[in-house]
């Protein structure tokens, strides 16, 4: 497989990830990154002896004997949830997309994604609990409970409050309610501190949000009900994609330009390299109100589609991007 058709594959798996997604400050002048716990802290509570019965994102009744020691994550959100809580020593294996934080490229790679799992190395880890997501493929799900092996599904959250529900579940399933409890509850002071600031704005620009652009005349960008909505509209924006229906929709350049965003955010600048200069060259595009006035930025699409602790950082980022004048 040449070059080329390498980079037009992983292209095609992030947006198939994407599409299929049922989907991603201390003050107000220093906007602080997430913390990742790189090595395993002792739990105030430790490990849970007795057994531990909890419902999983599925709605399936998940049974283990005692907090996993030996986990295998199947989604970059998972794996980053996991070493932010101080898991990262339990983690025996990740899925091919899971690299954040760096530590987490060290562990054994089993494939999956919409790609195929190594079962014989999954089977080799002997994990205790495999930590999938909404988005991990059924059929996955089900070759994994076929060998015997128990296997969680995270609910792929809407809401931010829902990612500190997330974070806490993890935090039981690996004896770390301490630390995920303290994680949750940082997350959510630098969340008040981004509303409490974007209260102060005046005004919501109208935001389109890129996610992929391979065809210039018809874009993929974000509908409602999505956490790429909702990052939006609690950094103080308006999502064009809102008033659109689908989770995940093309959407005319007449329809575009009709629309006229005052924000252009290039998530596709993560793995498709797309910079504003590129939309400025764009037929059709010139016209645009964000485009003449310079408001179109690159942006790390990880903060956004990846439902972990760095949506805050997403956030945080975003809120700048929008209302740069409260963030001085």
């Amino acid at each position: 497989m040449d070059f080329i058709t390498k980079e037009l594959m992983t292209k095609i798996q992030w947006l198939a990830a994407v599409l299929v997604c049922t989907i991603l400050l201390s003050s107000c002048n220093t906007l602080s990154p997430t913390q990742i716990v790189t090595k395993s802290a002792t739990s105030a509570i430790g490990p849970t002896i007795a057994p531990i019965v909890i419902v999983d994102g599925l709605g399936h009744e998940i049974t283990l004997k005692k907090t996993a020691q030996r986990i295998l994550s199947l989604a970059p959100s998972n794996t980053e949830i996991l070493f932010a809580i101080g898991a990262g020593d339990q983690v025996v294996g990740r899925d091919s997309f899971s690299d954040y934080p760096q530590e987490a490229l060290a562990l054994s790679d089993v494939g999956g994604g919409f790609g195929e799992l190594n079962t014989e190395a999954i089977v080799s880890l002997q994990p205790d609990l495999v930590l999938a997501a909404e988005i991990t493929p059924p059929e996955q799900i089900l070759a994994l409970e076929n060998l015997g092996m128990t296997v969680f599904a995270l609910k792929n959250p809407v809401e931010f409050e829902e990612l500190f529900n997330n974070l806490k579940t993890v935090g039981v399933l690996t004896g770390r309610e301490s630390e995920a409890q303290i994680l949750s509850d940082a997350l959510l002071s630098r969340l008040q501190v981004v509303e409490s600031t974007i209260s102060a704005a005046n005004g919501h620009p109208l935001v389109f949000y890129e996610l992929d652009v391979t065809d210039p005349n018809a874009p993929w960008t974000s509908g409602p009900g999505t956490f790429i909505d909702t990052m939006i509209r609690r950094a103080g924006g308006e999502n064009l994609g809102s008033a659109l229906q689908g989770f995940w929709i093309q959407v005319s350049l007449e329809e575009l330009i009709r629309l006229d965003p005052d924000v252009i955010i290039l998530g596709d600048y993560t793995l498709g390299g797309v910079t504003p200069e590129m939309v400025a060259q764009r037929v059709g595009w010139e016209g645009l109100k964000a485009v003449k006035e310079g408001h179109v930025y690159i942006f790390d699409d990880n903060l956004v589609s990846r439902p972990g602790p760095r949506l805050l950082d997403g956030l945080e980022a975003m809120a700048r991007l929008l209302h740069p004048e409260l963030f001085k």
